[in-house]
């Protein structure tokens, strides 16, 4: 509507941006200079249209065509409110007045004053014998004058509202948890909705004019690079990468822009990554254990059968010694196997992964007391604690498996001196990061490559191959990572577990919002015998106008499900940043809604007892270990 009035006025308009591109312009502008199509399509350069105006005469004789359009090149962009008339080559006059915008760039209004001035003319020479006509042009004037402020108007309220829309679209952007933006054909930004250093965390928010480069980094760039070329020639492009610097895992959508240069959309799913990394280790899980479970029980069947049959042959006598040794030897044989279908087992059975609230200070001190006895009188642990304070969500008894059984594969590696080391910090609020050295020979390049393969070993008949495979399973369960590597004086393994850090609450009015009333009395029990005052709620929308009303209200324990259209995800998203909240489920693991409530809050599992909501409303430290 607003262009089909434009196109309506009688005078001709122009809007061009700070880059000298246009942006809009009605029909009278194209009819008043007899322009081509091209030079009124949004994107004509200023340039270009002053050049073919000038080529064709429209400014008389020229004699350095390139100088002249310089010079009003240079005019333009110094953006400066104007008025001017000049006579035309065809010898019509016309008055030019522009207007800088805020946002950069200008608004130009053309008005061919021609007959105003052959009116001017007329009453200067014949003002005595044309008195009457003096009126009647003085009235044409007066209304052609109304006229012009009627349109100066228009244009003041066209200048409004394109300021207003600008307004809220930015306003728009901003409130999104995302990174919006648009680059120009060279890598610049011409776009930016200061949130990329929300996404990606030590980068600068005010991007406007920076190139890609310098605000992303070296090497974000470098993986960004080919889908960005990919953009600029028409392809879009949706891709993930891990940002070296923050740790990140990154999301980025490119959008060809049509007039060049491309439009980027990037999220942080590291939540989402993790979530998704655990999802995929239960599943392969499962997997072996349906392709394993009948093997292992007819095997099982089988070493059963030897062990009585070897064993009722011991029990005969007398035997040769030769027999005798042989026997022996078929039991320790068929005594391994069992131990390695224990194993294997283990692996592949269904174990829940339970985090609670846990002291990473006092885990770190166990699992020192327990490795220590463990290494021969010449191998020393050294362990580096710099863990983040207060508790962590982490599976305590999943964790300390691993980093224990960690430490005995580098003392097997050290022999009968060396020295382990064994340090935990947090990197850039994302993981929790162990780091196991060893002063051995390190990785060899199979091991490298295998290590993670179960029945792998390098010790020979001393190994069973399935320790790291173990660790690495657990690792994944729980969202994490394993990476093996060589350092200048041993092995190095790097283990991470995504960093949550626990929801405590202090004793206080806990709000309880579940939908079923039999539910929610015996979760209002378990409240009260934690020594918690209850108040409840049955849906999300009732749950928010409480906690309006009673801001003492210290924690929420809420159901994933409930009575309405909001779930207890979208009340915990509401009250992030007010109060912690804990949300409860009976989902399965692989739901998307117990996925998007693991990115949102801690989750507890129903059914579950007071042991189970103590232990995630605050740490219980584990008890004290004696060598």
């Amino acid at each position: 509507m607003t262009a089909a009035g434009l196109n309506l006025i009688g005078q001709a308009l122009t809007i061009y941006d700070s880059d000298l591109k246009l942006a809009v312009c009605n029909v009278p502008f194209q009819r008043m200079f007899d322009l081509p199509d091209a030079l009124v399509t949004p994107g004509a350069t200023f340039e270009d249209t002053i050049r073919h105006l000038v080529l064709r005469g429209e400014y008389g004789e020229v004699a350095d065509v390139d100088a002249f359009v310089s010079e009003r090149v240079e005019q333009a962009l110094a953006f400066e409110v104007h008025y001017m008339e000049r006579t035309r080559s065809n010898g019509r006059v016309i008055s030019v007045e522009g207007a800088p915008l805020p946002q950069g760039g200008w608004v130009t209004v053309y008005t061919d004053i021609t007959r105003t001035r052959q009116q001017e003319a007329l009453l200067q020479s014949r003002s005595e014998e044309l008195s009457d006509q003096l009126i009647t042009y003085a009235e044409e004037l007066s209304s052609t004058n109304r006229e012009l402020a009627a349109m100066n108007a228009a244009l003041e309220e066209a200048k409004r509202e394109l300021t207003e829309i600008e307004a809220r679209t930015r306003l728009t952007t901003e409130m999104m948890p995302a990174h919006i933006a648009h680059v120009d054909a060279s890598g610049y930004y011409t776009y930016s909705n200061r949130q990329l250093s929300a996404v990606i965390p030590g980068r600068p928010s005010d991007i406007h004019g920076m190139h890609i480069s310098a605000a992303l980094g070296p090497s974000a760039y470098e993986r960004i690079t080919p889908h960005l070329e990919q953009a600029y020639s028409g392809q879009a492009s949706v891709f993930e990468f891990t940002d070296d610097v923050s740790a990140r895992r990154i999301r980025a959508a490119f959008t060809p822009d049509a007039r060049g240069g491309a439009y980027i959309l990037s999220m942080d799913v590291t939540a989402e990554m993790q979530a998704r990394v655990a999802m995929q280790q239960t599943r392969r899980r499962t997997l072996a254990a349906q392709m394993t479970s009948g093997l292992a029980h007819d095997f099982s069947n089988l070493l059963t059968i030897i062990l009585g049959l070897q064993s009722k042959l011991l029990r005969t006598q007398p035997l040769p010694p030769t027999v005798t040794e042989l026997a022996e030897g078929t039991l320790a044989a068929a005594r391994r196997g069992g131990a390695l279908l224990s194993s294997i087992a283990g692996m592949t059975a269904q174990r829940t992964l339970r985090p609670e609230a846990t002291e990473l200070h006092r885990m770190m001190a166990n699992l020192e007391t327990l490795a220590a006895p463990t290494l021969p009188r010449g191998v020393t642990l050294h362990v580096e604690n710099s863990a983040p304070q207060g508790p962590v969500m982490l599976d305590a008894g999943m964790a300390t498996d691993s980093l224990l059984n960690l430490i005995l594969n580098a003392r097997d590696a050290c022999g009968a001196s060396g020295r382990i080391s064994v340090s935990v910090k947090l990197v850039h609020d994302t993981w929790i990061e162990w780091l196991i050295t060893d002063t051995g020979p390190g990785f060899s390049d199979q091991a490298l490559s295998h290590g993670f393969d179960p029945f792998f070993t390098t010790k020979g008949a001393e190994g069973s191959g399935l320790g790291l495979p173990m660790v690495y399973d657990m690792t994944k369960l729980a969202g994490g990572d394993l990476r093996l590597e060589n350092a200048q004086t041993g092995a190095r393994v790097v283990l991470r577990l995504p960093y949550r850090p626990a929801a405590k609450a202090e004793k206080g009015l806990v709000l309880l919002v579940e939908d079923r009333d039999d539910l929610r009395a015996i979760y209002r029990n378990m409240l009260i015998d934690l020594g918690h005052s209850v108040i409840e709620a049955i849906n999300a929308d009732e749950a928010s106008a409480l906690m309006a009303d009673l801001p003492q209200i210290s924690f929420v324990l809420s159901d994933v499900q409930l009575a309405g259209e909001a779930t207890g995800i979208d009340l915990a998203k509401r009250l992030r940043g007010v109060v912690p909240v804990l949300l409860m489920t009976s989902l399965p693991p692989d739901h998307a809604l117990y996925i998007a409530a693991q990115q949102t809050a801690p989750v507890l599992r129903k059914p579950f007892d007071s042991g189970d909501l103590r232990v995630l409303l605050a740490p219980t430290p584990p008890a004290e270990i004696t060598a």
